[in-house]
Protein backbone atom coordinates (compact mmCIF):
# COMPACT_ATOMS: atom_id res chain seq x y z
CA UNK A 1 0.00 0.00 0.00
CA UNK A 2 1.50 3.31 -0.91
CA UNK A 3 2.41 6.15 1.55
CA UNK A 4 -0.90 7.80 0.13
CA UNK A 5 -3.26 5.09 0.56
CA UNK A 6 -1.75 4.11 4.10
CA UNK A 7 -2.88 7.83 5.24
CA UNK A 8 -5.79 8.70 3.40
CA UNK A 9 -3.91 11.74 2.38
CA UNK A 10 -6.57 12.25 -1.31
CA UNK A 11 -9.83 12.58 -2.07
CA UNK A 12 -11.28 11.28 -5.07
CA UNK A 13 -10.34 14.42 -7.09
CA UNK A 14 -6.62 13.67 -6.72
CA UNK A 15 -7.27 10.20 -6.96
CA UNK A 16 -8.14 10.53 -10.83
CA UNK A 17 -6.34 13.88 -11.32
CA UNK A 18 -3.19 11.20 -10.58
CA UNK A 19 -4.35 8.76 -13.10
CA UNK A 20 -4.46 11.64 -15.30
CA UNK A 21 -0.92 12.53 -14.59
CA UNK A 22 0.51 9.04 -15.14
CA UNK A 23 -1.06 9.03 -18.77
CA UNK A 24 -0.04 12.58 -19.61
CA UNK A 25 3.39 11.82 -18.33
CA UNK A 26 3.44 8.62 -21.07
CA UNK A 27 2.01 10.60 -23.41
CA UNK A 28 4.08 13.17 -23.96
CA UNK A 29 6.48 11.53 -23.25
CA UNK A 30 8.13 13.62 -20.34
CA UNK A 31 11.73 12.92 -19.27
CA UNK A 32 11.61 14.62 -15.55
CA UNK A 33 8.88 15.71 -13.27
CA UNK A 34 9.98 18.42 -10.84
CA UNK A 35 8.26 17.88 -7.37
CA UNK A 36 8.18 21.23 -5.40
CA UNK A 37 6.57 22.47 -2.51
CA UNK A 38 6.63 26.34 -1.07
CA UNK A 39 8.89 26.78 1.90
CA UNK A 40 8.08 29.32 4.90
CA UNK A 41 8.95 32.16 2.35
CA UNK A 42 6.61 31.34 -0.44
CA UNK A 43 10.05 30.25 -2.45
CA UNK A 44 9.77 26.99 -4.22
CA UNK A 45 12.15 23.93 -2.97
CA UNK A 46 12.12 19.99 -3.89
CA UNK A 47 13.49 17.88 -6.05
CA UNK A 48 13.42 16.78 -9.90
CA UNK A 49 13.01 12.84 -10.91
CA UNK A 50 13.53 10.83 -13.89
CA UNK A 51 10.13 10.50 -15.67
CA UNK A 52 10.47 6.69 -15.18
CA UNK A 53 10.69 7.27 -10.99
CA UNK A 54 7.51 9.95 -10.72
CA UNK A 55 4.72 8.42 -11.67
CA UNK A 56 5.15 5.93 -8.45
CA UNK A 57 6.17 9.18 -6.48
CA UNK A 58 2.94 10.78 -6.55
CA UNK A 59 1.60 8.38 -4.39
CA UNK A 60 4.78 7.39 -2.28
CA UNK A 61 5.97 10.72 -1.89
CA UNK A 62 10.13 12.67 -2.67
CA UNK A 63 11.82 12.90 0.43
CA UNK A 64 13.47 16.20 1.34
CA UNK A 65 15.28 17.37 4.53
CA UNK A 66 13.64 19.18 7.40
CA UNK A 67 16.42 21.33 7.60
CA UNK A 68 14.85 23.18 5.11
CA UNK A 69 12.40 24.37 7.64
CA UNK A 70 15.04 25.71 9.18
CA UNK A 71 16.19 28.34 6.52
CA UNK A 72 16.06 32.46 6.71
CA UNK A 73 16.25 34.18 3.30
CA UNK A 74 19.85 34.25 3.27
CA UNK A 75 19.05 29.81 2.85
CA UNK A 76 21.22 29.60 6.53
CA UNK A 77 20.05 27.52 8.84
CA UNK A 78 18.66 29.49 11.83
CA UNK A 79 17.78 26.56 14.23
CA UNK A 80 20.00 23.96 15.89
CA UNK A 81 18.36 21.23 14.06
CA UNK A 82 21.28 18.36 15.64
CA UNK A 83 20.17 19.09 19.10
CA UNK A 84 16.91 17.34 20.66
CA UNK A 85 14.07 18.14 18.84
CA UNK A 86 15.93 19.95 15.94
CA UNK A 87 15.20 22.97 17.94
CA UNK A 88 11.73 23.26 16.70
CA UNK A 89 10.63 20.46 19.50
CA UNK A 90 9.91 17.86 17.47
CA UNK A 91 11.84 14.56 17.69
CA UNK A 92 10.97 14.16 13.85
CA UNK A 93 12.87 16.80 12.88
CA UNK A 94 15.80 16.54 14.83
CA UNK A 95 18.93 15.72 13.45
CA UNK A 96 17.97 17.07 10.06
CA UNK A 97 15.73 13.90 9.77
CA UNK A 98 13.82 13.44 6.32
CA UNK A 99 9.74 14.29 5.39
CA UNK A 100 8.01 13.36 2.35
CA UNK A 101 6.61 15.84 0.12
CA UNK A 102 3.46 14.45 -1.39
CA UNK A 103 2.42 15.34 -4.75
CA UNK A 104 -1.22 17.04 -4.72
CA UNK A 105 -1.84 16.13 -8.41
CA UNK A 106 -4.22 18.72 -9.33
CA UNK A 107 -1.44 21.17 -9.81
CA UNK A 108 0.60 19.08 -12.32
CA UNK A 109 1.64 21.19 -15.51
CA UNK A 110 3.65 20.62 -18.03
CA UNK A 111 6.42 23.72 -18.44
CA UNK A 112 6.64 25.46 -21.70
CA UNK A 113 10.29 26.81 -21.18
CA UNK A 114 11.99 23.69 -19.69
CA UNK A 115 12.01 20.82 -22.38
CA UNK A 116 9.81 17.71 -21.58
CA UNK A 117 9.50 18.87 -18.06
CA UNK A 118 6.26 18.15 -15.98
CA UNK A 119 5.80 20.03 -12.27
CA UNK A 120 3.62 19.01 -9.49
CA UNK A 121 3.57 21.08 -5.90
CA UNK A 122 3.65 19.18 -3.14
CA UNK A 123 2.57 19.11 0.31
CA UNK A 124 5.28 18.14 3.44
CA UNK A 125 4.60 15.30 5.79
CA UNK A 126 6.29 13.11 8.45
CA UNK A 127 6.73 9.85 8.26
CA UNK A 128 3.68 8.85 10.16
CA UNK A 129 1.87 10.89 7.67
CA UNK A 130 1.22 13.85 9.40
CA UNK A 131 1.62 17.15 8.10
CA UNK A 132 5.01 18.96 8.96
CA UNK A 133 3.08 21.53 10.83
CA UNK A 134 5.67 24.72 9.07
CA UNK A 135 3.93 23.69 5.60
CA UNK A 136 2.08 26.62 4.79
CA UNK A 137 0.08 25.35 1.80
CA UNK A 138 -1.54 23.18 4.39
CA UNK A 139 -2.02 26.51 6.71
CA UNK A 140 -4.00 28.33 4.12
CA UNK A 141 -5.98 25.16 3.39
CA UNK A 142 -7.25 25.02 7.45
CA UNK A 143 -7.96 28.53 7.22
CA UNK A 144 -10.41 27.42 4.58
CA UNK A 145 -11.65 24.86 6.20
CA UNK A 146 -12.41 26.97 9.15
CA UNK A 147 -14.82 29.53 6.49
CA UNK A 148 -16.17 27.08 5.02
CA UNK A 149 -17.95 25.68 8.44
CA UNK A 150 -19.02 29.66 8.88
CA UNK A 151 -20.55 29.10 5.55
CA UNK A 152 -18.16 30.52 2.76
CA UNK A 153 -15.76 29.81 0.44
CA UNK A 154 -12.54 32.76 -0.60
CA UNK A 155 -12.60 34.47 -3.78
CA UNK A 156 -8.77 36.10 -4.85
CA UNK A 157 -7.59 37.55 -7.67
CA UNK A 158 -4.35 39.43 -7.85
CA UNK A 159 -2.40 42.42 -8.99
CA UNK A 160 0.81 41.90 -8.90
CA UNK A 161 4.18 44.47 -9.44
CA UNK A 162 7.52 43.43 -10.09
CA UNK A 163 10.82 44.48 -12.47
CA UNK A 164 12.45 43.20 -14.85
CA UNK A 165 15.75 44.03 -16.03
CA UNK A 166 18.23 43.29 -18.41
CA UNK A 167 21.06 41.19 -17.00
CA UNK A 168 24.94 42.60 -17.69
CA UNK A 169 26.66 40.76 -15.38
CA UNK A 170 25.27 37.48 -13.56
CA UNK A 171 28.44 38.22 -11.02
CA UNK A 172 29.47 34.51 -10.76
CA UNK A 173 32.81 34.78 -10.18
CA UNK A 174 33.49 32.30 -6.94
CA UNK A 175 34.46 35.40 -4.79
CA UNK A 176 30.65 36.36 -5.70
CA UNK A 177 29.50 33.26 -4.17
CA UNK A 178 27.77 33.50 -0.12
CA UNK A 179 25.17 33.43 1.79
CA UNK A 180 23.58 35.56 0.12
CA UNK A 181 25.89 36.33 -2.85
CA UNK A 182 26.58 39.02 -4.87
CA UNK A 183 23.79 40.30 -6.54
CA UNK A 184 23.96 40.37 -10.60
CA UNK A 185 24.62 44.23 -12.08
CA UNK A 186 21.91 45.14 -14.12
CA UNK A 187 20.09 47.86 -16.84
CA UNK A 188 16.74 49.14 -17.43
CA UNK A 189 14.63 48.29 -20.04
CA UNK A 190 12.63 51.74 -19.86
CA UNK A 191 13.30 54.78 -17.92
CA UNK A 192 9.96 54.87 -16.72
CA UNK A 193 7.57 57.49 -15.32
CA UNK A 194 5.50 57.29 -18.08
CA UNK A 195 2.48 55.57 -16.71
CA UNK A 196 0.07 53.47 -18.93
CA UNK A 197 1.63 55.04 -21.96
CA UNK A 198 1.72 52.82 -25.06
CA UNK A 199 5.31 53.92 -26.15
CA UNK A 200 6.51 52.68 -22.83
CA UNK A 201 4.81 49.72 -23.32
CA UNK A 202 6.02 48.70 -26.55
CA UNK A 203 9.50 49.39 -25.20
CA UNK A 204 8.56 46.29 -22.65
CA UNK A 205 6.50 44.10 -25.04
CA UNK A 206 9.17 41.89 -26.34
CA UNK A 207 9.84 40.94 -23.08
CA UNK A 208 5.92 40.89 -22.14
CA UNK A 209 5.29 38.80 -25.15
CA UNK A 210 8.14 35.94 -23.66
CA UNK A 211 6.05 36.33 -20.31
CA UNK A 212 2.85 35.67 -21.96
CA UNK A 213 2.98 32.84 -24.36
CA UNK A 214 5.00 30.98 -21.72
CA UNK A 215 2.70 31.52 -18.59
CA UNK A 216 -0.29 30.57 -20.79
CA UNK A 217 1.25 27.15 -21.23
CA UNK A 218 0.29 27.14 -17.74
CA UNK A 219 -2.79 28.13 -17.51
CA UNK A 220 -2.93 30.55 -15.02
CA UNK A 221 -5.73 33.18 -15.70
CA UNK A 222 -3.99 35.82 -17.14
CA UNK A 223 -5.86 39.28 -17.49
CA UNK A 224 -3.72 42.09 -18.28
CA UNK A 225 -0.46 43.40 -19.15
CA UNK A 226 0.72 46.91 -17.89
CA UNK A 227 3.82 49.10 -17.46
CA UNK A 228 3.77 50.45 -14.34
CA UNK A 229 5.51 53.97 -13.06
CA UNK A 230 8.70 53.42 -12.52
CA UNK A 231 11.26 52.64 -14.72
CA UNK A 232 11.76 48.72 -15.86
CA UNK A 233 8.19 48.23 -13.85
CA UNK A 234 5.32 46.31 -15.03
CA UNK A 235 2.01 44.84 -13.55
CA UNK A 236 0.58 41.65 -14.76
CA UNK A 237 -3.02 40.79 -13.35
CA UNK A 238 -4.75 37.33 -12.64
CA UNK A 239 -8.49 36.51 -12.50
CA UNK A 240 -9.57 35.66 -9.33
CA UNK A 241 -9.57 31.42 -8.39
CA UNK A 242 -11.51 29.66 -5.41
CA UNK A 243 -9.42 28.22 -2.39
CA UNK A 244 -6.00 27.51 -2.48
CA UNK A 245 -6.04 28.64 -6.59
CA UNK A 246 -4.91 32.36 -6.03
CA UNK A 247 -2.19 31.12 -4.01
CA UNK A 248 -0.69 28.86 -5.94
CA UNK A 249 -0.91 30.57 -8.92
CA UNK A 250 1.15 32.94 -7.20
CA UNK A 251 4.03 31.06 -6.54
CA UNK A 252 4.08 29.46 -9.83
CA UNK A 253 3.64 32.78 -11.69
CA UNK A 254 6.70 34.53 -9.67
CA UNK A 255 9.05 31.18 -9.48
CA UNK A 256 8.09 30.81 -13.65
CA UNK A 257 8.55 34.40 -14.57
CA UNK A 258 12.20 34.08 -13.02
CA UNK A 259 13.10 31.38 -14.47
CA UNK A 260 11.69 32.00 -18.14
CA UNK A 261 13.33 35.63 -18.04
CA UNK A 262 16.63 34.60 -17.08
CA UNK A 263 16.93 32.26 -19.77
CA UNK A 264 16.66 34.94 -21.91
CA UNK A 265 19.11 37.40 -20.77
CA UNK A 266 16.63 38.99 -18.12
CA UNK A 267 16.57 39.39 -14.34
CA UNK A 268 12.69 39.46 -12.65
CA UNK A 269 12.39 40.84 -9.36
CA UNK A 270 9.81 40.40 -7.06
CA UNK A 271 11.59 42.82 -4.37
CA UNK A 272 9.84 45.45 -2.75
CA UNK A 273 12.12 48.15 -3.29
CA UNK A 274 15.53 47.87 -4.93
CA UNK A 275 18.50 49.58 -4.13
CA UNK A 276 18.72 51.25 -7.52
CA UNK A 277 18.71 54.76 -8.52
CA UNK A 278 15.33 56.17 -9.85
CA UNK A 279 13.65 52.73 -9.17
CA UNK A 280 9.94 52.95 -7.36
CA UNK A 281 8.42 50.37 -4.95
CA UNK A 282 6.40 47.72 -6.17
CA UNK A 283 3.35 46.61 -4.67
CA UNK A 284 0.79 43.32 -4.48
CA UNK A 285 -2.70 44.39 -3.93
CA UNK A 286 -5.09 41.25 -2.97
CA UNK A 287 -8.59 41.85 -4.37
CA UNK A 288 -10.45 39.07 -1.86
CA UNK A 289 -14.31 38.36 -1.97
CA UNK A 290 -16.29 35.31 -0.10
CA UNK A 291 -18.86 33.35 -2.18
CA UNK A 292 -21.46 31.35 0.03
CA UNK A 293 -21.96 27.79 -0.03
CA UNK A 294 -25.52 27.57 -0.23
CA UNK A 295 -25.60 29.56 -3.69
CA UNK A 296 -22.01 30.61 -4.67
CA UNK A 297 -23.00 33.91 -4.97
CA UNK A 298 -21.06 36.71 -3.58
CA UNK A 299 -21.96 37.03 -0.31
CA UNK A 300 -19.97 40.87 -0.26
CA UNK A 301 -22.41 42.64 -2.70
CA UNK A 302 -25.02 45.01 -0.54
CA UNK A 303 -28.92 45.13 -0.95
CA UNK A 304 -29.04 48.89 -0.65
CA UNK A 305 -28.46 51.48 -2.78
CA UNK A 306 -25.51 53.77 -1.58
CA UNK A 307 -24.01 50.88 0.88
CA UNK A 308 -20.75 49.92 -0.39
CA UNK A 309 -20.85 46.50 1.13
CA UNK A 310 -23.13 43.89 2.61
CA UNK A 311 -23.44 42.92 6.84
CA UNK A 312 -20.78 40.27 5.66
CA UNK A 313 -18.98 42.82 3.71
CA UNK A 314 -18.97 44.92 6.09
CA UNK A 315 -18.11 42.82 9.52
CA UNK A 316 -15.23 40.91 7.23
CA UNK A 317 -13.77 44.50 6.55
CA UNK A 318 -14.05 45.43 9.97
CA UNK A 319 -11.74 42.40 11.21
CA UNK A 320 -8.92 43.01 8.45
CA UNK A 321 -9.00 46.39 9.48
CA UNK A 322 -8.58 44.67 13.53
CA UNK A 323 -6.03 42.91 12.67
CA UNK A 324 -4.26 44.58 10.01
CA UNK A 325 -1.21 45.58 11.98
CA UNK A 326 -0.64 41.53 13.14
CA UNK A 327 -1.10 40.44 9.94
CA UNK A 328 1.47 43.06 8.22
CA UNK A 329 4.23 40.40 9.18
CA UNK A 330 2.46 38.31 6.73
CA UNK A 331 1.84 40.53 3.88
CA UNK A 332 5.26 42.34 4.06
CA UNK A 333 7.38 39.71 5.93
CA UNK A 334 10.35 41.56 4.26
CA UNK A 335 12.83 44.37 5.83
CA UNK A 336 12.92 45.88 2.63
CA UNK A 337 8.75 45.84 2.28
CA UNK A 338 8.50 48.84 4.90
CA UNK A 339 10.23 51.33 2.64
CA UNK A 340 7.22 51.37 0.89
CA UNK A 341 4.32 52.52 3.87
CA UNK A 342 5.05 56.67 2.27
CA UNK A 343 2.19 58.94 2.45
CA UNK A 344 0.86 60.04 -1.00
CA UNK A 345 2.71 57.49 -2.80
CA UNK A 346 -0.28 54.87 -3.60
CA UNK A 347 0.80 52.74 -1.02
CA UNK A 348 -0.70 52.46 2.13
CA UNK A 349 0.76 54.36 5.91
CA UNK A 350 -2.04 53.68 8.31
CA UNK A 351 -4.93 51.35 8.91
CA UNK A 352 -8.00 52.69 7.29
CA UNK A 353 -10.44 52.03 4.35
CA UNK A 354 -11.99 53.68 1.58
CA UNK A 355 -14.44 53.44 -1.16
CA UNK A 356 -12.86 53.43 -4.44
CA UNK A 357 -9.52 55.07 -2.63
CA UNK A 358 -6.01 54.18 -3.91
CA UNK A 359 -4.80 55.97 -0.70
CA UNK A 360 -6.53 53.52 1.76
CA UNK A 361 -4.97 50.24 2.83
CA UNK A 362 -8.38 48.59 1.84
CA UNK A 363 -9.81 49.59 -0.90
CA UNK A 364 -13.86 48.86 -1.64
CA UNK A 365 -14.86 48.36 -4.99
CA UNK A 366 -18.69 47.46 -6.75
CA UNK A 367 -21.73 47.79 -4.82
CA UNK A 368 -25.58 46.98 -4.83
CA UNK A 369 -25.79 44.53 -7.97
CA UNK A 370 -22.46 44.36 -8.94
CA UNK A 371 -21.21 40.85 -9.07
CA UNK A 372 -17.47 41.91 -8.35
CA UNK A 373 -17.97 44.00 -5.28
CA UNK A 374 -14.92 43.22 -3.00
CA UNK A 375 -12.20 44.68 -0.92
CA UNK A 376 -9.21 45.16 -2.26
CA UNK A 377 -5.67 45.17 0.20
CA UNK A 378 -3.15 46.90 -0.75
CA UNK A 379 -0.69 46.63 1.72
CA UNK A 380 1.64 43.83 0.70
CA UNK A 381 4.30 43.55 -1.11
CA UNK A 382 5.08 40.49 -4.23
CA UNK A 383 8.00 38.72 -2.23
CA UNK A 384 5.20 37.81 0.36
CA UNK A 385 4.07 34.30 0.96
CA UNK A 386 0.31 33.82 -0.55
CA UNK A 387 -0.45 31.26 1.72
CA UNK A 388 0.42 33.04 4.35
CA UNK A 389 -0.80 36.75 3.49
CA UNK A 390 -4.02 34.95 2.73
CA UNK A 391 -4.49 32.96 5.62
CA UNK A 392 -4.28 35.82 7.62
CA UNK A 393 -7.02 37.81 6.03
CA UNK A 394 -9.24 35.02 6.74
CA UNK A 395 -8.89 34.13 9.72
CA UNK A 396 -8.99 38.07 10.38
CA UNK A 397 -12.42 38.71 8.67
CA UNK A 398 -13.88 35.53 10.44
CA UNK A 399 -13.37 37.77 13.43
CA UNK A 400 -15.02 40.17 12.13
CA UNK A 401 -17.91 37.69 11.45
CA UNK A 402 -18.02 36.43 14.56
CA UNK A 403 -17.79 39.80 16.76
CA UNK A 404 -20.34 41.46 14.53
CA UNK A 405 -18.17 44.51 14.19
CA UNK A 406 -18.28 47.29 12.22
CA UNK A 407 -15.45 49.11 10.21
CA UNK A 408 -16.42 52.90 10.88
CA UNK A 409 -16.82 55.66 8.55
CA UNK A 410 -14.60 55.94 5.02
CA UNK A 411 -11.29 57.31 5.11
CA UNK A 412 -11.81 60.03 1.96
CA UNK A 413 -8.72 61.53 3.21
CA UNK A 414 -6.65 58.79 3.68
CA UNK A 415 -3.37 59.84 4.53
CA UNK A 416 -4.56 62.37 6.65
CA UNK A 417 -7.11 60.33 8.78
CA UNK A 418 -6.87 59.56 12.41
CA UNK A 419 -6.14 56.06 11.87
CA UNK A 420 -3.38 53.52 13.85
CA UNK A 421 -0.20 54.02 11.07
CA UNK A 422 1.15 50.38 9.88
CA UNK A 423 4.33 49.18 11.42
CA UNK A 424 7.25 50.67 10.81
CA UNK A 425 9.88 48.04 10.78
CA UNK A 426 9.82 44.29 10.17
CA UNK A 427 10.73 44.13 13.84
CA UNK A 428 7.48 46.40 14.78
CA UNK A 429 5.39 43.90 12.58
CA UNK A 430 6.41 40.89 14.48
CA UNK A 431 5.92 41.81 17.75
CA UNK A 432 2.57 42.92 16.43
CA UNK A 433 1.62 39.62 14.98
CA UNK A 434 3.19 37.66 18.55
CA UNK A 435 0.28 40.12 20.66
CA UNK A 436 -2.62 39.35 17.93
CA UNK A 437 -4.36 36.88 19.72
CA UNK A 438 -6.56 36.01 16.55
CA UNK A 439 -4.20 35.29 14.10
CA UNK A 440 -1.88 33.34 16.65
CA UNK A 441 -4.79 30.98 17.12
CA UNK A 442 -5.83 30.84 14.09
CA UNK A 443 -2.26 30.06 12.65
CA UNK A 444 -0.63 28.56 15.27
CA UNK A 445 1.18 29.62 18.19
CA UNK A 446 4.15 27.23 17.48
CA UNK A 447 3.82 28.53 13.96
CA UNK A 448 3.64 32.02 14.75
CA UNK A 449 6.55 31.65 17.34
CA UNK A 450 8.46 29.58 14.45
CA UNK A 451 7.85 32.39 12.03
CA UNK A 452 8.64 35.17 14.14
CA UNK A 453 12.22 33.62 15.11
CA UNK A 454 13.48 32.80 11.50
CA UNK A 455 12.44 36.50 10.33
CA UNK A 456 14.32 37.91 13.86
CA UNK A 457 17.30 36.09 12.49
CA UNK A 458 17.31 38.21 9.32
CA UNK A 459 16.90 41.45 11.05
CA UNK A 460 19.98 40.73 13.77
CA UNK A 461 22.01 40.06 10.28
CA UNK A 462 20.59 43.03 9.26
CA UNK A 463 21.66 45.07 12.00
CA UNK A 464 25.25 43.95 12.06
CA UNK A 465 25.66 45.28 8.62
CA UNK A 466 26.96 48.91 8.18
CA UNK A 467 24.86 50.12 5.42
CA UNK A 468 25.90 52.96 2.89
CA UNK A 469 23.26 55.63 5.05
CA UNK A 470 25.87 54.95 7.50
CA UNK A 471 28.77 55.54 5.45
CA UNK A 472 27.76 58.97 4.06
CA UNK A 473 25.88 59.60 7.99
CA UNK A 474 29.03 59.47 10.19
CA UNK A 475 32.23 58.68 8.03
CA UNK A 476 33.06 62.49 7.52
CA UNK A 477 31.59 63.77 10.26
CA UNK A 478 32.47 62.36 13.72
Amino acid sequence: MSFVARHALWNDEQRAAAKRVAREIETRGLEVVRFSFPDQHGILRGKTLAASEAVAALESGVTVTTTLFAKDTSHRTVFPVFTPGGGFGLDAMQGGADALMVADPRTFRVLPWAKNSGWVLCDPYFGDGTPVPFGTRAILARALERLGEAGFGYLAGLEIEFHVFRLVDPRLKPADAGQPGTPPEVELLTHGYQYLTELRYDLLEPVVELLRRELAGLELPLRSFECEFGPSQLEITLGALPGVGSADAMVLFRSAAKQILRRHGYHASFMCRPKLPNIMSSGWHLHQSLTRKADGANAFIPDEAGDALSQTGRRFLAGLLAHARGAAALSTPTLNGYKRYRPYSLAPDRVNWGRDNRGAMLRVLGGPGDPGTRIENRAGEPAANPYLYFASQIHAGLDGLARELEPGPTADTPYEAKAEPLPRTLAEALECLRADAVLREGLGSGFVDYFCRIKEAEIARFNLEVSDWEQREYFELF
